[in-house]
């Protein structure tokens, strides 16, 4: 009996074997052991214009509560302000212990225990970071200082700049391989991406990018991949981990392509891709780059990150203020999770909480959650084929307007404005210029009363937001108008 039972399980073992192979998610190894979704973990998302974090439970898709680390307008405008402005960016420790968080207004690193929510820290960098993550090794925090042309090392032990390593112009974003050795840093503001060592802090290497404008990058845990999103273009590509750093593929994904993440699950091994433009999540093998499924999920989809055993995969909806949870096997939107003001960075921490309710220092969502949201279609076509969604957040009296424009013509400039008719036939009062990226999309802000003149009760004294032509600064033909 001994014998059989232990035939068994040596079976048992060869069985399992493959599943282990393919086990463990982004940024772990593959070697690492999935881990399945418990009230033990937790959901994170930088929300930009509330200044909060949120943080929920991925059992019950409930927000617990935000982590207050700012204040909205007007408070943030006062010389004496000592908070955070634009909380954008999102990254975590190795052991699941420690959250950092960017916020790009106040050039800031702000150390959070994933366990208590208390703030261990806050860090100065320079000039409108964008994002911070941990190396493999948890020793150290490296920071992409996009208003400058530096990535910025912190030590995760004493919170310290300790060097910086020159890159090209405006990194966007970093991530490492799964066995520490190099680090990947697209950029903003330049077509390079470059690989650094994480030995000696030098570079090794570099990818061409097809255009300036990398927001988010994603290594994959087997450490072949590295993905990266361009969002002026819609693009996303892919390079071979290890030298020679070969460019391997490059995917139309969609105008305003957010950010990529990447899924190991009994199907296979699957890259996650925001597409803002569209409201869509597109879905890719990692092995022959077809697309498996494109996924409505709401407005302007931002960050993603799976569960710890990739059943699951979370989107930050940066128009709808909402989470939304995708199953990742049927790759269908299963849940929805309101939290605060423009969701950017997203994380999902496994285990962040190993004792207790981890209920401590979080606030209600309150006035976090406060917007109104609206939407714009062709002249003449209908609700049916809007092809811009609109926000406006809160901020007491007034509201920060932030319409996710598509369907224009490239490299174009046209107005945001308000119009006295319905049909944007009367007078035009412009609020925001813009010139349209290569995919004919913008993303375009404006601060003002605007929810109070958009839902004004009196005829004569509401007005709708139209997008028009521009020439020399000046309002031209009507090209989209409000249709919710």
């Amino acid at each position: 009996m001994h014998r059989i039972l232990f035939a068994l399980g040596l079976l048992a073992g060869t069985m399992l074997a493959p599943a282990a192979a393919s086990a463990g998610q982004i940024p772990g190894p593959a070697s690492a052991a999935d881990i399945p979704i418990s009230h033990k973990d937790r959901l994170y998302a930088a929300e930009q214009f509330s200044n909060t974090v949120s943080v929920s439970d991925p059992v019950d898709n409930r927000l617990l509560g935000v982590i207050r680390l700012g204040d909205p307008q007007p408070g943030n405008l006062s010389p004496l302000y000592k908070g955070q402005v634009l909380v954008h960016g999102m990254g975590f420790s190795p052991d699941h212990k420690t959250l950092a968080v960017v916020s790009i207004g106040s050039n800031s690193v702000t150390f959070i225990d994933t366990a208590t929510n208390a703030v261990k820290h806050t860090t100065y960098v320079g000039r409108s970071p964008h994002e911070a993550f941990f190396t493999p090794d948890g020793r150290e925090v490296w920071v992409t200082v996009r208003g400058e042309d530096y990535v910025s090392v912190i030590d995760a032990g004493s919170f310290e700049e300790k060097l910086r390593i020159k890159v090209p112009g405006g990194p966007g974003m970093q991530i490492f391989s799964p066995d520490g050795k190099y680090g990947y840093v697209c950029s903003s503001f330049n077509p390079q991406t470059v690989v650094i060592s994480l030995a000696d802090h030098k570079i090794v290497g570099s990818v061409k990018q097809a255009s300036p404008f990398c927001p988010n990058i994603a290594a994959s845990a087997d450490g072949k991949q590295v993905w990266f999103t361009l969002k002026d273009i819609g693009k996303t590509q892919v390079f071979k981990a290890e030298p020679p750093f070969d460019l391997v593929k490059t995917l139309d994904t969609g105008p305003i392509t957010n950010h990529v993440n990447l899924v190991v699950n009994k199907k296979g091994s699957f890259a996650y891709v925001t597409v803002g433009g569209s409201n869509e999540v597109k879905v890719f093998r990692t092995d022959d780059f077809k697309e498996v499924a494109t996924i409505p999920v709401g407005n302007l989809p931002h960050g993603i990150w799976p569960s710890g055993d990739g059943s699951r995969v979370y989107v930050g909806l940066e128009n709808a203020d909402q989470f939304a949870v995708i199953d990742t096997l049927t790759n269908q939107v299963i849940a929805t999770i309101p939290i605060g003001q423009a969701p950017q960075a997203v994380a999902y921490v496994p285990n962040a909480v190993p004792e207790g309710d981890g209920l401590q220092n979080l606030m209600p969502l309150g006035a976090a959650g406060e917007a109104a949201h609206l939407k714009l279609a062709p002249r003449g076509a209908g609700s049916k084929t809007a092809a811009t969604s609109v926000s406006l957040f809160d901020q007491g009296l007034t509201q920060i307007l932030q319409a996710a424009v598509s369907g224009l013509e490239p490299k174009k400039p046209y107005v945001l404005a308000l119009s006295s008719r319905a049909d944007g036939g009367g007078a035009l009062q412009p609020l925001s210029t813009f010139t349209t990226n290569p995919a004919g999309s913008a993303i375009v802000n404006a601060v003002g009363p605007i929810r109070q003149i958009v839902e004004a009760r009196h005829e004569d004294e509401r007005r709708f937001l139209v997008v028009a032509t521009s020439t020399e600064g000046k309002a031209g033909d009507v090209v989209q108008v409000q249709v919710q």
